[in-house]
């Protein structure tokens, strides 16, 4: 029976297999240590759950890295949203502005302390929070603001800080898509008081499923790490500094397993190849579809700001839901995997019954409908981006010369 060869570092999995002419929309793969640490954390530290040595190798890069006061790995960004709401002392009928064009997690995280979502609409240059509406939003039982860099391009936090500050309100960043951007020379994440990150395998950063709540405010740092276990002061008792261990708030499992901090590790260790690598491929995307957005075909991200990001996502924008859906045909009918995205929180079952709206929606309401992203992963080549391109310049009748 033949053996299969194990791929050397940065190949990706399917090179085990026959190869596929199509072109995924994400792929996940290893860039160097990652099958070593997991092995290292079996065979050599005898642990696999959590809070072992590669958590705590982990939590000291982002702190480093970041330059942020506290961070405690997850099992998900939704689990680091959940932190932060049980930081916040959230109540039944708190309210807490964000936008609609999101993931559910962003919502959920704070429908479970019973908070009421208040949805406000996003700016159609950076498809984030349009902090000039926050106003709109405010009431006395608003208690805190959720931005949400999407894309990895940053919010006007500057804006929403400064309304936040004035009005005694938490800023809780939504930073799952965003390690490694910043803004005005800090780190997404790290602005508001609290930061949530995601490691999950569509992010830049991987470790299958993951997270980081990022504690930037000190008054949040010993109750955080409480909550992160299980309610319990045990992580004092394991540094000595109490004798026992006990129940002391409420809290739950948000710690990641030694198998998933291995393999973040590794990761970690090549981040700024990895995002590098991105924002090439990112600026090749941009390049070779200019000439579709000079013309008024098609929308591109905004340039201005690509400068600053971590290249997570590259979109476009279709003229209308009808295009988008028939471009989504003609690059599948092409081999090439490309995807809409979120459904607009305001306008979904969920959205209505647990959330309200505090400002006209159109933007998100139209942009949602035209936004198609194409495919944009590590492994993803050159000739592959071009014949992505190639392919949606044949949708609009025009000739790509790459």
């Amino acid at each position: 029976m033949p053996v299969r060869k194990t791929p050397a570092p940065g190949a990706r999995y399917t090179d085990m297999t026959p190869k596929s002419k199509n072109i995924p929309f994400n792929s996940p793969f290893i860039v160097g240590k990652e099958l070593y640490y997991i092995a290292q954390a079996v065979l050599q530290n005898r642990q696999i759950s959590g809070a072992g040595p590669f958590t705590l190798k982990c939590q000291a890069w982002l702190e480093e890295r970041l330059r942020c006061g506290k961070a405690l790995l997850t099992h998900s960004c939704t689990a680091a949203l959940e932190m932060a709401a049980i930081l916040l002392d959230l109540q039944p009928g708190d309210e807490v502005i964000m936008p609609s064009f999101t993931f559910v997690s962003t919502a959920n995280a704070f429908v479970l302390r019973g908070a009421t979502p208040v949805f406000v609409d996003i700016d159609p240059t950076t498809l984030n929070l349009d902090a000039s509406l926050l106003p709109q939003a405010l009431t006395p039982r608003t208690k805190a603001v959720v931005p949400v860099h999407y894309a990895g391009m940053p919010c006007d936090m500057d804006a929403i800080m400064t309304f936040s500050d004035a009005n005694g309100l938490a800023v809780v960043e939504d930073a799952a898509q965003a390690l490694l951007s910043t803004h005005n020379g800090r780190p997404l994440g790290t602005i508001g008081q609290i930061g949530c990150l995601s490691f999950h395998e569509t992010k830049n950063i991987i470790s299958g499923e993951g997270g980081a709540l990022l504690v930037n405010d000190p008054q949040f740092a010993a109750r955080a790490e409480i909550i992160w276990e299980k309610g319990t002061n045990r992580r004092q008792h394991f540094r000595g500094e109490v004798d026992k261990y006990t129940w002391l708030d409420v809290g739950s499992s948000f710690l990641p397993s030694e198998i998933i901090a291995a393999f973040l590790a590794a990761q970690f260790e090549q981040a700024e190849a990895i995002i590098a690598k991105r924002y090439a491929l990112f600026c090749r995307y941009m390049e070779a579809l200019a000439p579709l957005a000079r013309e008024g075909l098609v929308g591109l991200p905004p340039a201005g700001l690509s400068a600053s990001c971590n290249a997570h996502i590259f979109y476009m924008m279709a003229a209308s839901l009808d295009e988008r859906t028939r471009l989504i045909k003609h690059l599948a009918a092409r081999g090439v995997k490309s995807v809409f995205h979120y459904v607009p929180l305001h306008s979904s079952p969920g959205g209505e019954r647990f959330g309200r709206t505090a400002t006209s929606m159109a933007v998100t309401d139209a942009l949602s409908d035209r936004i198609l992203r194409l495919p944009l992963f590590y492994e993803l080549t050159d000739a592959e981006v071009d014949a992505v391109a190639a392919a949606v310049f044949e949708f609009y009748g025009k000739s790509f010369n790459a």
